[in-house]
């Protein structure tokens, strides 16, 4: 089968036209955004992360007031509770201090995350085309849910054993992330994120060569070149986050879009506990001789100084995530730039 067999098989199994899925970006997925990614025939999504049931529901119903396209809802799978060291949080507070502007207080108790069992349910009733996880798999009987209610699975991993994982698991697509992507890494067990670096050009065809389902690429692709190299290399499909950031619906901080092509890009816990790839700044270097708190207790410490940060409109302290292919993000409308990646890609294939 050609790339462009493949592509086009994908698009027709999932009830699309262009096999492009648009990140499901947990600080920067707004419908509006997924709807015209789905009015140009790819795939929106909603990152589901910090997402009531009732937020998934009103998403849902707003997507479809704009676009009777597809879209995904993506969860992340929960970590383990935390071991809290309330010496070591004092320390990251005061670490923080200055860039808050003020004393930061104790979290509390938490929890920080929301009820996973309710946001699956309200994934359930929203009743989307994909559903997706990250830092894990769905339970079997979760799995059965979907199933019944005609919703496919996505599963974003890492390595080939997380692959191998998901699709014994039932997963209906794989989402080999490479080191590239922006945002948080998909690793199953956060203490090992550090370990699983691998780039997406050396990953994907490792994982399309092993599994039977169908495999989507992420992480540093940008253009034509990128997606039209993604298919050769065995992907059906790519998904792109940090290319659509720049565009006016994705309605980032204008200091934080603007910064994208000209920032850096590191890998950093600073901003949640978790390793994610961002813009280096202030925040990712004030962690560079502490170890912040886990996740969640870091991203709960880190609201004022985010708060502050938004309100100076100072990108120097604001959590901006990034992946590596930055400097090649534009400015443009997500459905302009969709159409206008997928003919590129096409012409690089025909």
């Amino acid at each position: 089968m050609t790339p462009r067999d493949r592509a086009h098989a994908f698009c027709d199994r999932f009830g699309l036209r262009v096999p492009i899925l648009q990140a499901p970006m947990a600080s920067a997925s707004p419908p509006g955004l997924a709807a015209a990614v789905a009015n140009a025939g790819g795939l929106g999504g909603l990152g589901a992360l910090m997402s009531s049931p009732a937020l998934i529901a009103d998403w849902a119903r707003t997507f479809r007031a704009s676009s009777n396209g597809a879209f995904q809802v993506n969860l992340w799978v929960p970590d383990p509770p935390p071991v809290r060291d309330a010496a070591h949080e004092a320390a990251v507070r005061a670490r923080l201090a200055p860039l808050a502007g003020a004393e930061v207080p104790d979290p509390g108790a938490g929890p920080f995350t929301q009820d996973f069992a309710q946001q699956f349910e309200a994934l359930l009733a929203a009743g989307p085309a994909i559903a997706s996880t990250i830092m894990g798999l769905f339970e079997p009987a979760q799995v059965a849910a979907l199933k019944a209610g005609n919703i496919a699975w996505f599963a974003t991993v890492t390595t080939l054993a997380d692959a191998r994982a998901a699709e014994a698991a039932g997963a209906d697509a794989v989402i080999a992330q490479g080191s590239e992507a922006g945002g948080h890494r998909g690793a199953f067990d956060q203490a090992d994120a550090e370990t699983q670096l691998t780039g997406l050009f050396a990953l994907l065809p490792i994982i399309a060569d092993a599994v039977r389902v169908p495999v989507i690429a992420t992480g540093g692709i940008m253009d034509g070149r990128g997606i039209a190299a993604a298919l050769t290399l065995g992907a059906s499909a790519v998904q792109l986050g940090t290319a659509y950031l720049r565009t006016p619906e994705a309605g980032l901080h204008p200091a934080y879009a603007d910064a994208i092509p000209n920032g850096e890009t590191v890998l950093t816990r600073a901003f949640s506990g978790r390793l994610a790839r961002g813009l280096r700044n202030q925040v990712t270097e004030a962690f560079s001789d502490l170890v912040p708190a886990p996740y969640p207790v870091q991203r709960a410490i880190m609201v004022p100084v985010r708060a502050a940060a938004e309100a100076a409109g100072d990108v120097t302290r604001m959590q901006a995530w990034a992946g590596q292919g930055a400097a090649l993000a534009v400015a443009e409308p997500a459905a302009a730039l969709t159409t206008r990646l997928w003919a590129e890609a096409s012409a690089l294939l025909a």
